[in-house]
This record gives structure tokens, sequence and C-alpha cells, in this order.
């Protein structure tokens, strides 16, 4: 079978030019729960380290989902916003319940179909700005996250297998993270393009 996880040997995967001095990072991500019986994902560096893990323990529950380290440690909590007409999340720091780091929008214009949301951030000023918008087709595999400045600062790929070129299917696919954007918001919101625009959205992550 396959390895899911990057092999560094065999493996050269294409990377965007780096719009800064810092290491970009290239991440596999396989929409599979390490816990038996569990939805979520599991999430790999090019050296086959586990880096995130998301585990769905409640069965059906879509209203709070935890992004893990390797140890389990909650790094950011997602939460659908109460009492609104639109598909919105909050996204906090940690286990926290109050003062939400950023607010994800789904982009309801069906003329512009290929924007997919809107970050925004949240601040104690209640000033609300553009932080990413998200353009392109999670279906396809085939998103960018671009920040308020028009700069790309993560991709979700199509992966391919070292041999062969065979494909993995929407199922295993690569995070590419710019170093302008924290590795675990841009996981943060591969979970939430699930959410929102996944093949199995009736289930739990």
């Amino acid at each position: 079978m396959t390895k899911v996880y990057p092999n560094a040997t065999t493996e050269t995967p294409r990377i965007p030019k780096q719009i800064s001095d810092r290491e970009v990072e290239v991440l596999t991500v396989w929409k599979k729960s390490l816990l038996f019986n569990c939805n979520g994902f599991t999430v790999f560096d090019t050296k086959g380290n586990l880096v995130f893990r998301v585990d769905n323990y409640r069965a059906g529950n879509k209203t709070e989902i935890f992004l893990m380290d390797a140890s389990g440690k909650t790094l950011l909590t997602i939460r659908r916003k109460k009492l609104s007409l639109s598909d919105n999340w909050m996204v906090y720091d940690g286990e926290n319940s109050v003062n939400p780091r950023f607010l994800v929008k789904k982009h309801v214009n069906f003329l512009t179909s290929k924007n997919l949301a809107h970050v925004i951030s949240c601040t104690q000023s209640n000033n609300r700005e553009l932080m990413y918008e998200i353009i392109g087709s999670y279906a396809q595999r085939c998103v960018g996250v671009y920040d308020n400045r028009k700069r790309l600062v993560a991709e979700i790929q199509r992966k391919e297998a070292a041999k062969g070129g065979v494909s993995f299917g929407g199922d295993v696919f690569k995070l590419i993270v710019q170093p302008q954007i924290d590795s675990t918001v841009a996981m943060s919101l591969v979970i939430l393009m699930e959410q929102m625009f996944g093949s199995r959205r009736s289930k739990s992550i």
C-alpha cells in the first residue's frame, strides 16, 4: 500500500516561491482520525511526523471542533456561530470560549462561486478587518488562501504518490503553508472548508 505520509527521500513536493525568508511548510493532510470509529484529520510533516490531529469524539456534533497537536493538546477551538443565518464559524485559542481570534464566513454570492469564504479578524474594539480570502474548489482540492495584500499564503493541492504519479484521491492532499500565515490557522481553514464544502457534510467531520 502506498504510504500516506510523505517520504523525504522519494518525494520532492512542488513548493511555491517564498514570500519571506522563513521556511515554507508542506504538510500531508489525511481525512481520517487516528481513533477507531471517529472522524477527523491526521496531518504529517515531510518527515512523516505527526503534526496535527482532529478527532470527533461526540458523534453527530458539528458545532465544536478541536484542532490538536500530536500529543492531544488543543491548539484552536472552532465553533459554529449561534443564531447565524449563514455558515459562520468562530475560532478561539486553546479551549477558550471568549474573545475569538477570528471569524470565517462562507461566501454566499453564487455569481462568483470560486470565492469560498472570508476570514475576518476579531478584536476587543469590534473592528472587523479582512485577514484572508479563500478562493478555488475544495471538491477538487485546489484552493488558495490570500492575505489582505492579495499574496498567496496557503494552498490546498492534490497529492500524488511518488511512484507512477498515482493520485491518493480527495481524502489525502497537501497543505502548503507560507511563512506569512501560522500553520495552525491554515489547518483550521482546511477543517472549515470540509465543514462548508465537504462531500459528507451530513456527517460529523
